[in-house]
């Protein structure tokens, strides 16, 4: 499971949201569908719930919505916004 990265800040409004990773730097923009995949990460979401709640609320196939949710995930792990949460941790 992942969880957001430290020092990684976000914001989220209606069309989106807004990244700052304050160790290196950089500052990434998502659209609906990311920022609502980031605040599922923020509250401990699994991804296949992940999968469920944006196939539901955005009405795509989830199959889809599995092979995006993870090139996504990959993305944020590339450039470090998250990591991998240590089992049992509880947080």
């Amino acid at each position: 499971m992942l969880k957001i990265a430290e020092g990684v800040r976000s914001t989220h409004d209606r069309d989106g949201a807004v990244i700052l990773d304050i160790h290196h730097g950089q500052m990434f923009t998502l659209n609906l569908v990311g920022s609502k995949i980031l605040e599922m990460l923020e509250r401990g979401c699994p991804e296949t719930q992940m999968v469920e709640e944006i196939s539901r609320k955005f009405r795509i196939r989830p199959d889809i919505v599995e092979r995006d949710v993870r090139e996504f995930l990959e993305c944020l792990e590339k450039h470090r916004l998250v990591e991998s949460r240590a089992p049992n941790s509880g947080a």
